[in-house]
Protein backbone atom coordinates (compact mmCIF):
# COMPACT_ATOMS: atom_id res chain seq x y z
CA UNK A 1 0.00 0.00 0.00
CA UNK A 2 2.99 1.98 0.74
CA UNK A 3 4.59 1.64 -2.50
CA UNK A 4 1.15 2.32 -4.30
CA UNK A 5 1.12 6.22 -2.53
CA UNK A 6 4.37 6.98 -3.81
CA UNK A 7 3.45 8.72 -7.13
CA UNK A 8 0.59 10.02 -5.57
CA UNK A 9 3.23 11.99 -2.90
CA UNK A 10 5.46 12.99 -5.14
CA UNK A 11 2.95 14.55 -6.99
CA UNK A 12 1.63 16.27 -4.40
CA UNK A 13 5.33 17.86 -3.13
CA UNK A 14 5.36 19.10 -6.59
CA UNK A 15 2.31 21.10 -6.89
CA UNK A 16 2.55 22.14 -2.90
CA UNK A 17 5.10 24.97 -3.50
CA UNK A 18 3.06 26.52 -6.25
CA UNK A 19 -0.12 26.48 -4.22
CA UNK A 20 1.16 28.07 -1.16
CA UNK A 21 3.56 30.45 -3.50
CA UNK A 22 0.11 31.75 -4.83
CA UNK A 23 -1.72 31.85 -1.82
CA UNK A 24 0.61 34.28 0.08
CA UNK A 25 0.83 36.50 -3.11
CA UNK A 26 -3.12 36.54 -2.66
CA UNK A 27 -2.89 37.18 1.10
CA UNK A 28 -0.36 40.01 0.17
CA UNK A 29 -2.42 41.80 -2.44
CA UNK A 30 -5.41 41.51 -0.10
CA UNK A 31 -3.20 43.60 2.24
CA UNK A 32 -2.29 46.30 0.47
CA UNK A 33 -5.58 46.51 -1.49
CA UNK A 34 -7.92 46.81 1.64
CA UNK A 35 -5.90 49.99 3.36
CA UNK A 36 -6.55 51.76 -0.55
CA UNK A 37 -9.91 50.53 -0.62
CA UNK A 38 -11.18 51.76 3.00
CA UNK A 39 -9.11 55.45 2.43
CA UNK A 40 -10.81 55.71 -1.08
CA UNK A 41 -14.20 55.14 0.93
CA UNK A 42 -13.36 57.58 3.66
CA UNK A 43 -15.26 60.49 3.03
CA UNK A 44 -14.85 63.98 5.02
CA UNK A 45 -17.17 65.17 7.66
CA UNK A 46 -20.03 67.16 6.84
CA UNK A 47 -22.34 68.74 8.98
CA UNK A 48 -26.02 69.42 8.73
CA UNK A 49 -28.04 71.26 10.84
CA UNK A 50 -31.42 69.72 11.36
CA UNK A 51 -34.38 71.11 13.04
CA UNK A 52 -36.42 68.52 14.50
CA UNK A 53 -40.39 69.17 15.92
CA UNK A 54 -40.34 68.09 19.62
CA UNK A 55 -43.44 67.52 21.92
CA UNK A 56 -44.25 65.47 24.64
CA UNK A 57 -48.06 64.65 26.33
CA UNK A 58 -45.39 63.79 29.49
CA UNK A 59 -43.70 66.98 29.62
CA UNK A 60 -44.88 70.77 30.91
CA UNK A 61 -42.47 72.76 27.85
CA UNK A 62 -44.26 73.83 24.65
CA UNK A 63 -43.44 72.44 21.25
CA UNK A 64 -40.60 73.42 20.17
CA UNK A 65 -37.56 72.71 17.04
CA UNK A 66 -34.52 71.00 18.51
CA UNK A 67 -31.43 71.26 16.72
CA UNK A 68 -29.15 68.26 15.66
CA UNK A 69 -25.68 68.12 14.16
CA UNK A 70 -25.67 65.31 11.55
CA UNK A 71 -22.71 63.93 9.47
CA UNK A 72 -23.96 63.60 6.33
CA UNK A 73 -21.43 61.42 4.89
CA UNK A 74 -21.58 59.00 7.13
CA UNK A 75 -25.07 57.88 7.06
CA UNK A 76 -28.23 56.98 3.80
CA UNK A 77 -29.22 59.32 1.59
CA UNK A 78 -32.90 59.82 2.69
CA UNK A 79 -34.65 61.94 5.39
CA UNK A 80 -35.36 58.89 7.45
CA UNK A 81 -31.77 57.80 7.71
CA UNK A 82 -31.00 60.75 9.15
CA UNK A 83 -33.74 60.42 11.79
CA UNK A 84 -32.64 57.17 12.47
CA UNK A 85 -29.69 57.89 12.97
CA UNK A 86 -30.13 61.01 15.34
CA UNK A 87 -32.17 58.62 17.29
CA UNK A 88 -29.75 56.15 17.71
CA UNK A 89 -26.95 58.29 18.61
CA UNK A 90 -27.93 61.05 19.78
CA UNK A 91 -31.33 60.93 21.44
CA UNK A 92 -33.69 58.04 21.37
CA UNK A 93 -36.56 59.53 23.16
CA UNK A 94 -37.10 60.71 19.14
CA UNK A 95 -40.30 59.76 18.27
CA UNK A 96 -41.36 58.65 14.85
CA UNK A 97 -43.51 56.05 12.65
CA UNK A 98 -41.83 53.88 9.67
CA UNK A 99 -41.65 50.33 8.34
CA UNK A 100 -41.16 49.25 5.07
CA UNK A 101 -38.22 52.01 3.78
CA UNK A 102 -39.21 51.62 0.34
CA UNK A 103 -42.31 53.96 0.03
CA UNK A 104 -44.84 51.31 -0.12
CA UNK A 105 -46.32 50.99 4.02
CA UNK A 106 -46.60 55.17 4.28
CA UNK A 107 -45.88 54.93 8.01
CA UNK A 108 -43.04 57.57 7.94
CA UNK A 109 -45.28 60.52 6.64
CA UNK A 110 -44.24 63.97 7.67
CA UNK A 111 -43.47 67.39 7.03
CA UNK A 112 -39.72 67.93 5.59
CA UNK A 113 -39.04 71.83 4.65
CA UNK A 114 -42.26 72.62 4.29
CA UNK A 115 -43.92 69.91 2.30
CA UNK A 116 -45.69 66.61 3.03
CA UNK A 117 -43.49 63.89 1.91
CA UNK A 118 -42.36 60.48 2.98
CA UNK A 119 -39.37 60.33 4.72
CA UNK A 120 -38.27 57.15 3.55
CA UNK A 121 -38.73 59.04 0.08
CA UNK A 122 -37.26 62.25 0.73
CA UNK A 123 -33.20 63.15 -0.27
CA UNK A 124 -31.52 65.05 2.24
CA UNK A 125 -30.65 68.53 0.87
CA UNK A 126 -26.66 67.98 0.62
CA UNK A 127 -26.19 71.70 1.43
CA UNK A 128 -24.51 72.02 4.76
CA UNK A 129 -25.36 75.83 5.03
CA UNK A 130 -29.35 75.24 4.43
CA UNK A 131 -30.60 74.11 7.94
CA UNK A 132 -33.68 71.13 7.03
CA UNK A 133 -36.83 71.65 9.09
CA UNK A 134 -38.98 68.28 9.80
CA UNK A 135 -42.48 68.49 11.24
CA UNK A 136 -45.67 66.48 12.21
CA UNK A 137 -48.50 66.20 8.93
CA UNK A 138 -50.03 69.93 9.65
CA UNK A 139 -52.96 70.27 11.11
CA UNK A 140 -53.35 66.83 12.74
CA UNK A 141 -53.29 66.56 16.35
CA UNK A 142 -50.20 65.19 17.80
CA UNK A 143 -49.15 62.45 19.86
CA UNK A 144 -45.45 63.00 20.47
CA UNK A 145 -42.67 64.31 18.16
CA UNK A 146 -43.54 63.11 14.33
CA UNK A 147 -46.27 60.80 15.50
CA UNK A 148 -49.98 61.92 14.93
CA UNK A 149 -53.18 60.75 15.54
CA UNK A 150 -54.49 58.83 12.60
CA UNK A 151 -57.41 57.71 14.27
CA UNK A 152 -60.45 60.15 12.39
CA UNK A 153 -58.40 59.53 8.76
CA UNK A 154 -58.83 55.74 9.38
CA UNK A 155 -62.29 56.17 10.22
CA UNK A 156 -63.27 58.12 7.31
CA UNK A 157 -61.63 55.67 5.26
CA UNK A 158 -63.84 52.85 6.69
CA UNK A 159 -67.03 55.07 6.21
CA UNK A 160 -66.86 54.38 2.39
CA UNK A 161 -66.49 50.90 2.63
CA UNK A 162 -63.86 49.86 1.02
CA UNK A 163 -64.28 46.69 -0.44
CA UNK A 164 -65.73 44.44 -3.37
CA UNK A 165 -69.92 44.33 -2.43
CA UNK A 166 -71.53 42.34 -4.30
CA UNK A 167 -75.60 41.63 -4.30
CA UNK A 168 -77.08 38.35 -3.47
CA UNK A 169 -74.04 37.39 -2.25
CA UNK A 170 -75.59 36.34 1.14
CA UNK A 171 -78.00 34.65 -0.12
CA UNK A 172 -75.96 32.17 -1.98
CA UNK A 173 -72.56 31.90 0.00
CA UNK A 174 -71.35 29.55 -3.08
CA UNK A 175 -71.22 33.12 -5.22
CA UNK A 176 -68.63 34.76 -3.11
CA UNK A 177 -66.10 31.60 -4.22
CA UNK A 178 -66.23 31.97 -7.69
CA UNK A 179 -63.76 34.01 -9.52
CA UNK A 180 -65.30 37.70 -10.86
CA UNK A 181 -64.02 38.35 -14.13
CA UNK A 182 -63.06 41.28 -15.17
CA UNK A 183 -62.06 43.04 -18.82
CA UNK A 184 -58.80 44.35 -19.41
CA UNK A 185 -60.06 47.67 -20.44
CA UNK A 186 -62.32 47.64 -17.05
CA UNK A 187 -59.21 46.66 -15.43
CA UNK A 188 -57.61 49.38 -16.81
CA UNK A 189 -59.29 52.51 -14.93
CA UNK A 190 -58.24 51.35 -12.01
CA UNK A 191 -54.64 52.60 -12.43
CA UNK A 192 -53.65 55.27 -10.60
CA UNK A 193 -56.29 54.51 -7.95
CA UNK A 194 -55.35 51.35 -6.36
CA UNK A 195 -51.94 52.73 -5.56
CA UNK A 196 -52.91 54.53 -2.71
CA UNK A 197 -50.99 53.82 0.30
CA UNK A 198 -53.18 55.79 2.40
CA UNK A 199 -50.08 57.84 3.66
CA UNK A 200 -52.45 60.67 4.16
CA UNK A 201 -49.48 63.61 2.88
CA UNK A 202 -52.60 64.77 0.27
CA UNK A 203 -55.37 65.24 2.92
CA UNK A 204 -53.19 66.92 5.25
CA UNK A 205 -51.89 69.16 2.23
CA UNK A 206 -55.42 70.40 1.58
CA UNK A 207 -56.79 73.77 3.11
CA UNK A 208 -60.59 72.66 2.99
CA UNK A 209 -59.10 69.48 4.85
CA UNK A 210 -57.45 71.51 7.61
CA UNK A 211 -60.57 73.33 8.48
CA UNK A 212 -63.48 70.70 7.22
CA UNK A 213 -61.82 67.24 8.48
CA UNK A 214 -64.36 66.60 10.72
CA UNK A 215 -67.18 66.69 7.64
CA UNK A 216 -64.72 66.87 4.70
CA UNK A 217 -63.86 63.42 3.32
CA UNK A 218 -60.41 64.69 2.10
CA UNK A 219 -58.58 63.92 -0.64
CA UNK A 220 -57.26 60.11 -0.07
CA UNK A 221 -60.61 58.76 1.35
CA UNK A 222 -62.39 60.31 -1.89
CA UNK A 223 -59.70 58.71 -4.45
CA UNK A 224 -60.10 55.61 -2.80
CA UNK A 225 -63.71 56.22 -2.97
CA UNK A 226 -63.98 56.64 -7.10
CA UNK A 227 -61.81 53.64 -7.16
CA UNK A 228 -64.70 51.66 -6.36
CA UNK A 229 -67.48 53.32 -7.92
CA UNK A 230 -65.35 52.68 -11.12
CA UNK A 231 -64.64 48.91 -10.51
CA UNK A 232 -66.79 46.94 -12.40
CA UNK A 233 -67.22 44.42 -10.82
CA UNK A 234 -69.11 46.18 -7.83
CA UNK A 235 -72.67 46.14 -7.26
CA UNK A 236 -73.42 49.17 -5.23
CA UNK A 237 -72.50 51.93 -7.20
CA UNK A 238 -75.42 53.84 -6.55
CA UNK A 239 -74.96 53.50 -2.93
CA UNK A 240 -71.24 54.40 -2.85
CA UNK A 241 -72.61 57.55 -5.17
CA UNK A 242 -75.60 58.32 -2.94
CA UNK A 243 -73.80 58.25 0.71
CA UNK A 244 -71.02 60.80 -0.90
CA UNK A 245 -73.65 63.27 -2.21
CA UNK A 246 -73.23 65.76 0.37
CA UNK A 247 -72.23 69.52 0.54
CA UNK A 248 -69.04 68.66 3.05
CA UNK A 249 -68.25 64.96 2.20
CA UNK A 250 -67.33 65.88 -1.16
CA UNK A 251 -67.97 69.49 -2.69
CA UNK A 252 -65.64 70.81 0.15
CA UNK A 253 -63.02 70.22 -2.20
CA UNK A 254 -62.57 73.82 -3.91
CA UNK A 255 -59.54 71.61 -6.73
CA UNK A 256 -56.76 73.85 -5.31
CA UNK A 257 -54.95 70.65 -5.83
CA UNK A 258 -52.62 70.99 -3.19
CA UNK A 259 -52.99 67.04 -2.94
CA UNK A 260 -51.87 66.57 -6.68
CA UNK A 261 -48.84 68.08 -6.10
CA UNK A 262 -47.92 66.40 -3.16
CA UNK A 263 -48.46 62.76 -3.63
CA UNK A 264 -45.37 61.04 -3.24
CA UNK A 265 -46.24 57.89 -5.44
CA UNK A 266 -47.55 60.36 -8.20
CA UNK A 267 -51.40 59.84 -8.10
CA UNK A 268 -53.76 62.72 -8.81
CA UNK A 269 -56.76 62.71 -6.22
CA UNK A 270 -57.74 65.78 -7.66
CA UNK A 271 -58.91 64.22 -10.37
CA UNK A 272 -60.33 61.44 -8.97
CA UNK A 273 -62.45 63.73 -6.90
CA UNK A 274 -63.66 65.52 -10.34
CA UNK A 275 -64.64 62.02 -11.66
CA UNK A 276 -66.75 61.63 -8.61
CA UNK A 277 -68.09 65.11 -9.19
CA UNK A 278 -69.17 64.55 -12.79
CA UNK A 279 -70.43 60.19 -11.98
CA UNK A 280 -72.75 62.38 -9.54
CA UNK A 281 -74.11 64.77 -12.03
CA UNK A 282 -74.55 62.00 -14.59
CA UNK A 283 -75.89 59.22 -12.10
CA UNK A 284 -73.16 56.81 -13.66
CA UNK A 285 -69.35 56.22 -13.41
CA UNK A 286 -67.39 58.13 -15.26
Amino acid sequence: MLTAAVPQLLRVAQVLPQALSTIACMHTSAQVSQPVAKAAEAKPAVFKEFQIYRWSPDAAAQPKYESFKVDINSCGPMMLDVLLKIKDEQDQSLALRRSCREGICGSCAMNIDGQNNLACLSKVNRDPSKPSRVAPLPHMFVIKDLVVDMSNFYAQYKSIKPFLQKKGASADPSAEKKEIFQSKESRAKLDGLYECILCACCSTSCPSYWWNQDKYLGPAVLLAAYRWVIDSRDDFTAERLAHLDDAYKLYRCKTIMNCSQTCPKGLNPGKAIAKLKQSLHKGSPV
